[in-house]
């Protein structure tokens, strides 16, 4: 008896009557029905959301900003909300969203409150607050509606926060614009404050020269009004006694004047005198020459007379001229004595104010040195002023210039934006992240997520099942003591070859009906095919080795395997102590393989998988013959069976 011959007697066993066939029949449905239902029930559950009843309540009263512009975020996002129709949402009052929520009306609200417009609107201001969103949720409509509106609340925060960042980000820029503007300005008027500034100092160049000259001026000022000051000292006190001798000169003058006109008029007389006698000694020589006449001197005696008598009157002739003289040169005198006597009066009169005079211009003189010390002071002073006010100027135009370079340097930093550039740029920080998706094996749907562990996991509840109608070992071929490899391959392969058909109905109906997207069809239908025979195999094991408890241990095998697959969440998710489970069952194996020909992944993690369930399927079936060496001897337990299923 060959191993062909003993599974065929086994088939034959089960094929032979109708309810054979019939339960044969249901058996090779179950992997279909258990995944194809599971995986038809959420081929793609976040397409049906919109029928997912939510709640939504709009309280905001709206806010104006700043810039004075009135803001509605709350009606906003709700008609966001309302247009893109991803839940079932109800606008309602906080009352019945609440109300909805705890009798399972709505599987959870959303609350947009009173403030949320000035909160958001508080942010470009000086004391800005979080605006908040209320998601009231109830475990006990759903947990996963808890989870999924979370996401929404996530997402709506979100895409509001990008909003409001990209409004406050094109503020900023603007802002930034302007300080580049005033930054440039900044340079050119600094520019300019450096060419202003070389002149002054040209020009406080010319102004230290001219403060020298003006403080060599006061100083010689200064030295002439001392000198001025005490000249006019010396000479107001030498002029003190003038008005006194001038009062006694007035005075003298005048005795003199009277004396001058005494002797004039003496001297006038006297003159006159001498006149007279001149007239009279004129007259005299013609009464003379009469007397001579009438005497009968002779002509020679007359002339001689006569020419003594002319000799006399030369004499008197020149007294009367020098007594003419002397009286004109007397009343010259007797004017001149006057007119001094006149001029001494007035000196006399004049010396007090002239004293006074003097005296003031030497107070004057006195306040001229002092105003002229400081004056000479006060030119050294803005002498030294115009030297520092040149030095300053020199570090002033150095500071002018680097002020200068530094604003143009930071007009370099700051960038140069237009309104396009400042928006894009706002769009950019306020969400800098752009997830463009790339997938080298990428799931269609939901449901095709979860199939490569919910095939795997029918492959595994479709072996377990048959056993429930399949014998593990042939009593017949154990009884002809047949070789052990041949009696395990002969009770491996008829569950083998209806498992075949399990995973051929449970492909056709995954790949057809539900369309999960195989990359891989044919190498999946045939690692199908090698999972269901490795699941098999071992679950034939644990039938042959323990009988009935042998099948509730591949139950616990099964939960197991569900725990450590890694189907739904990955694997490293599990509690580290299990982290070798994973490493060590096929299950794991199973669904990456699949994974990995359904998406088209890496070709090198399914060909180690194709390995590993083949070593499981090999090891398995050469357990399974030393088993079915030890079955051939019987013992009282195999007879009479302590637990039967």
């Amino acid at each position: 008896m060959n191993t062909l011959r003993i599974a065929w007697s086994e088939l034959s066993r089960l094929l032979s009557i109708r309810m054979g066939r019939i339960t044969v029949l249901a058996l090779v449905t179950v992997p279909t029905i258990y995944a194809g239902l599971y995986l038809y029930a959420n081929h793609d559950p976040y397409a049906a959301l919109d029928r997912v009843p939510t709640a939504l309540v709009v309280e905001d009263t709206g806010a104006t900003g700043l810039d004075g512009k009135e803001l509605d975020a709350g009606r906003e996002v709700a008609d966001q909300l309302l247009d893109s129709a991803d839940f079932g949402w109800h606008e309602v009052s906080r009352a019945t969203a609440k109300a909805g929520v705890d009798d399972g009306t709505y599987d959870f609200a959303l609350l947009i409150p009173r403030d949320f417009s000035a909160a958001l609107t508080s942010s470009s201001g000086g004391d800005p607050e979080q605006a908040r969103i209320t998601m009231l949720t109830n475990d006990a409509n759903s947990y996963l509606s808890t989870t999924i509106a979370t996401t929404v609340a996530t997402k709506v925060r979100d895409a509001i926060g990008q909003k409001v960042s990209q409004e406050a980000v094109g503020t900023f820029l603007l802002g930034i614009a302007d300080v580049r503007q005033g930054l440039q300005q900044g340079a050119d008027g600094a520019g300019q404050l450096q060419d202003g500034l070389k002149q002054a100092r040209t020009g406080s160049r010319r102004l230290v020269d001219g403060s020298a000259q003006l403080a060599d001026g006061t100083g010689q000022l200064h030295t002439g009004a001392t000198q001025l000051h005490d000249g006019l000292t010396t000479l107001a006190t030498r002029t003190a006694p003038l008005p006194r001798q001038a009062r006694r000169l007035a005075d003298g003058a005048r005795q003199v004047a009277s004396g001058d006109q005494k002797v004039a008029g003496a001297g006038n007389r006297i003159a006159g005198a001498v006149h007279d006698a001149r007239v009279a000694y004129d007259g005299g020589r013609a009464d003379l020459v009469a007397q001579m006449n009438q005497l009968g001197l002779d002509q020679g005696a007359q002339d001689r007379l006569l020419g003594v008598y002319d000799r006399v009157g030369g004499k008197v002739h020149a007294v009367d001229t020098k007594a003419a003289d002397v009286r004109k040169q007397l009343n010259q005198l007797a004017s001149g004595a006057d007119q001094v006597a006149d001029g001494a009066e007035q000196l006399a009169r004049s010396a007090p104010a002239l004293v006074e005079g003097i005296r003031q211009a030497r107070d004057g003189a006195g306040k001229l040195e002092t105003g002229a010390a400081r004056l000479d002071k006060g030119a050294g002073t803005l002498h030294d002023g115009t030297v520092e006010l040149r030095k300053g100027l020199r570090q002033l135009t150095a500071g002018a210039g680097t002020l200068r370079d530094g604003l143009a340097a930071g007009v370099e930093k700051v960038p140069d934006t237009t309104e396009d550039s400042r928006r894009q740029i706002a769009e950019t920080i306020a969400n800098p992240i752009d997830v463009r998706a790339r997938s080298d094996a990428a799931a269609r749907n939901y449901g095709a997520g979860l199939a490569p562990f919910f095939l795997a996991l029918a492959a595994w509840i479709g072996g377990y099942v048959l056993f429930l109608l399949v014998r593990p070992l042939s009593s017949r071929a154990l009884a002809a003591n047949q070789q052990p490899l041949r009696i395990a391959l002969g009770g491996w392969l008829p569950p083998a070859l209806i498992g075949a058909v399990q995973m051929t109905l449970a492909f056709a109906v995954v790949a057809l009906t539900l369309d999960v997207g195989i990359v891989e069809c044919l190498r999946t239908w045939l690692f199908m095919i090698l999972i269901s025979a490795t699941f098999i195999a071992i679950v034939h094991l644990l039938n042959a080795l323990l009988g009935t408890p042998g099948q509730f241990l591949a139950l616990v095998l099964m939960v197991v395997q569900l725990v450590t697959a890694g189907g739904t969440f990955p694997w490293q998710t599990i509690p580290e102590p299990l982290h070798w489970l994973h490493q060590v069952l096929p299950m794991s194996y199973a669904v990456d393989g699949l994974r990995q020909l359904m998406y088209g992944g890496d070709p090198a993690r399914a060909s180690t998988a194709v390995l590993v369930l083949a070593a499981y399927l090999v090891g398995a079936l050469v357990l399974t013959s030393l088993v079915a060496r030890r079955h051939r001897v019987w013992t009282p337990s195999r007879v009479k069976p302590t637990v039967v299923l």
